[in-house]
């Protein structure tokens, strides 16, 4: 059966959300709705665009034409779809050449805890090298790398996660990882997982840049 997966955007290439060049995909819709969340914009569930699996695997196999080393998978919340995320994961599984190196990996963020995962959702990461799981929770700061907030973790999956990500499970770099990036309709998207401060920081260059910020998704933090 083939499936819609509800996404807010695609991108290539993204080099903020884990190692190498990646393609991102973040999904609409979230019921989780983490206080202080940076991408409140990813929760309406009727909002983005629906866009068949098979559009999506396709795009993957041009991006690892491309050169991708990596896809991340967020949101909105990915779990909150798990059959078609499912079927997304197995579609770009299903192109991964072992002899092609590097071999691609797949990383899904989700707010869910391992133990909270349904059968079904966990059906849906059978593919996933890699799960950063834990709800934001925005009154624990870190500044471990990919992860908003100090109780969220590395679920390595598979030989190749661990390969992949052990080194990066305590890393904490002194600069947050960043992409930011303008629209064609002069909306500015920032990529990664940015620190608290960080975003107060790009309000301040973007005025400085002659930009004007009349809204933010990342607003009414406190």
């Amino acid at each position: 059966m083939t499936h819609v997966l509800r996404v807010s955007r695609v991108r290539y290439p993204v080099e903020v959300l884990g190692p190498g060049r990646r393609l991102g995909v973040w999904v609409q819709g979230c019921p989780l709705s983490c206080h202080g969340c940076m991408a409140r914009d990813t929760w309406d569930p009727t909002s983005g665009t629906e866009v068949a699996v098979a559009d999506l695997v396709e795009v993957w196999r041009r991006r690892l034409a491309d050169g991708a080393c990596g896809l991340t998978v967020s949101g909105g919340e990915p779990l909150a779809q798990p059959e078609s995320l499912g079927e997304f994961l197995s579609g770009v599984a299903a192109l991964r050449d072992p002899a092609r190196q590097p071999v691609a990996d797949i990383m899904v963020y989700t707010g869910y805890e391992r133990d909270d995962l349904s059968e079904v959702q966990l059906a849906a990461l059978r593919h996933a090298d890699v799960v950063v799981t834990g709800r934001y929770d925005a009154a624990k700061p870190t500044r471990l790398i990919w992860r908003g907030s100090s109780n969220q973790t590395f679920w390595l999956r598979t030989d190749l996660g661990r390969e992949r990500f052990a080194a990066f499970v305590d890393a904490a770099p002194e600069q947050t990882p960043l992409q930011v990036t303008v629209e064609d309709d002069g909306r500015v998207w920032l990529i990664g997982v940015p620190r608290h401060r960080d975003l107060a920081r790009l309000e301040r260059w973007l005025r400085a840049s002659g930009m004007t910020v009349e809204a933010a998704s990342w607003r009414n933090w406190s």
